[in-house]
């Protein structure tokens, strides 16, 4: 089990003092940190609700098609060729950032994404066919309570009292009724990076997520304030986004990249 610790910018640093060959504490040492060589952030392939939202929200529609939880919401036809082609990418990547290992949101949608690019990069024999894809619940989706399925118009229509307290708060802050705030997935988004810098350090890693849970870990990595994070525009399906481990810190690479979907387009 990972040791208690501190996490600043998403790295994990241990509160066990270091130690001489003889076991015994090394005084003057500062505390080593431990960080993952590389870290890209996906999220999942186009899904059939976001096809279904983009056709409510151009028609001002009051309800869409959906009646399985979010959680079990598969890939589109299209989002499954953007998985292919994140798998390509994988694969051409130099050997030395080449996720060896893979952490994903236990949805349909993330998890159907991380199995197609991970076929797609075994098939092109640059990772091995029984690398293991590890699901973890705090790289899930936001959850919305009341709001869960509802466009927009929806929300105005049904939930005035709501939709105008969600412009005054804001979306970091604002938590609708039996759901989250940006800020709440910020919170188990810093969770799961102590444990994912504790745990793969020195080694590169795939996080394969969603919208909001990639926001957050830009969020919590580049230490953002709230008015530079409202400037991010939203994260693209199958873009990816990297991150470094250089001077104690994991350093931006680069953000939400699709060079690598064109062909899907």
């Amino acid at each position: 089990m990972a040791e208690l610790g501190t996490t600043l910018n998403g790295q994990h640093q241990s509160t066990r003092p270091p130690v001489t060959t003889n076991g015994q504490p090394a005084s003057g040492q500062p505390p080593a940190v431990r960080l993952p060589s590389v870290l890209i952030a996906t999220r999942h392939g186009e899904s059939t609700a976001n096809v279904e939202f983009q056709l409510a929200e151009a028609a001002g529609a009051l309800s869409v098609p959906i009646s399985c939880r979010d959680a079990d919401i598969p890939l589109s036809l299209h989002g499954q060729q953007q998985a292919q082609a994140l798998g390509r990418w994988w694969a051409a990547l130099p050997g030395v950032d080449r996720p060896r290992s893979v952490w994903c949101s236990p949805y349909v949608r993330t998890t159907e994404t991380a199995r197609i690019a991970l076929a797609q990069a075994a098939g092109l024999g640059a990772v091995p066919v029984t690398l293991a894809v590890r699901h973890d619940e705090r790289l899930r989706d936001r959850e919305l309570g009341v709001l869960e399925m509802l466009p927009k118009a929806a929300i105005e229509a049904k939930y005035p009292e709501e939709a105008a307290r969600r412009r005054k708060m804001g979306e970091l802050y604002y938590r609708p009724p039996g759901g989250e705030s940006w800020a709440d997935v910020a919170l188990r988004v810093r969770s799961l990076l102590r444990d994912v810098c504790e745990e793969e350090a020195g080694r590169p890693v795939l996080l394969v997520a969603h919208d909001c849970t990639v926001l957050m870990l830009r969020y919590a990595l580049d230490r953002l304030t709230e008015e530079r994070l409202m400037a991010l525009g939203p994260v693209h399906n199958c873009s990816t986004s990297l991150w470094r481990a250089r001077d104690g810190r994991l350093r931006p690479s680069h953000w939400n990249e699709t060079g690598h979907l064109a062909a899907t387009d």
